[in-house]
């Protein structure tokens, strides 16, 4: 098992406390770091600098780090056309040495469309715009002439397909969440990744099998993932500062993420583990707090 790092800009955050933590992550050898896609905080509370763009931040760090895998969890599929963003993340890709990860969903946060315009159509006509493009971008990466597509909502005529992507065929792609039928499916024919954020272990488990299942019948492998909220401290009382801090519950960080101990969260690591996760990702609530960083690394990295 690999853990890797998730942060929430849009909860407040510039480009130099993202950079802080991407840098620190990679000094004490954690496998990546990941953000978030969004433009606006979700729910109430202080809005602090504002979110950021995650393309462009993603290249900043593709420049100041060196080491670290690189990616999204997750670009909606409604905040860009899909050549454009193809286009964005094979040159974040040339730029990071081949360090990019690619997740991607169907957008979900309708707040954050109508604050800044961006078309929000119901949720069956965003799973077939995401389907679409994840065709194209798929397209555009791998194919070796003028590339056309004809879709429903996408049409392109001999696009010349480039830049390409330093890794090839192409950067990973990561699919998640909770569809019963659909997202199974594009997990299974599209996805490197299927991610599993904030659920419990045994619901964690019920999804994997969902997307084994359909990518045997497609004749792949698909790797599992899960993202959970993580507070970790030595004892009771910076444990519960620590979830005090990120404004959680310290009961439900328990149930619904990796709280506790490191000998306590090292045994729900191990949980998931069983269920074949090769990837965890730890969700950072409080970017300020680099010896939270520091801690997981002394303490729970050395033992997955």
């Amino acid at each position: 098992m690999k853990l890797r790092i998730f942060t929430e800009p849009q909860e407040g955050a510039t480009y130099d406390d993202l950079l802080a933590v991407a840098q620190a992550a990679e000094r004490l050898g954690f496998d990546a770091f990941f953000r978030s896609d969004h433009y606006q905080r979700i729910g109430p509370g202080e809005p602090g600098p504002g979110s950021s763009d995650a393309w462009i931040t993603l290249a900043g760090l593709a420049r100041d780090t060196s080491r670290l895998r690189l990616g999204t969890l997750v670009t909606p599929a409604t905040f860009r056309l899909p050549g454009p963003l193809a286009i964005s993340v094979a040159q974040v890709d040339q730029m990071s040495g081949g360090r990019i990860e690619l997740g991607f969903g169907t957008g979900w946060y309708e707040t954050e469309h109508a604050s800044y315009g961006i078309p929000f159509p119901p949720i069956g006509e965003r799973f077939d715009r995401f389907e679409e493009q994840l065709q194209i971008i798929t397209g555009l990466w791998t194919a070796d002439a003028p590339f056309s597509y004809d879709g429903t909502h996408y049409q392109l005529k001999d696009s010349p397909a480039l830049p390409k992507p330093l890794q090839r065929p192409r950067p990973p792609i990561i699919i998640g969440g909770f569809g019963a039928k659909r997202t199974p499916r594009l997990a299974a024919r599209y996805a490197d990744e299927f991610n599993v954020p904030f659920r419990t272990v045994d619901e964690t488990g019920t999804f994997f099998d969902t997307v084994r299942q359909a990518a045997g019948e497609a004749g792949r492998t698909v790797r599992m993932s899960a993202a959970q909220t993580t507070c970790v401290a030595t004892g009771r009382a910076e444990l519960e500062r620590r979830a005090a801090a990120i404004g959680s519950d310290l009961s439900s960080l328990r149930t619904n993420g990796l709280a506790g101990t490191p000998s306590e969260v090292l045994g729900k690591l191990e949980q998931f583990a069983a269920l074949g996760a090769e990837h965890v990702y730890l969700q950072l609530m409080d970017l300020s707090d680099l010896d939270h960083l520091e801690l997981i690394a002394a303490e729970i990295l050395p033992h997955v």
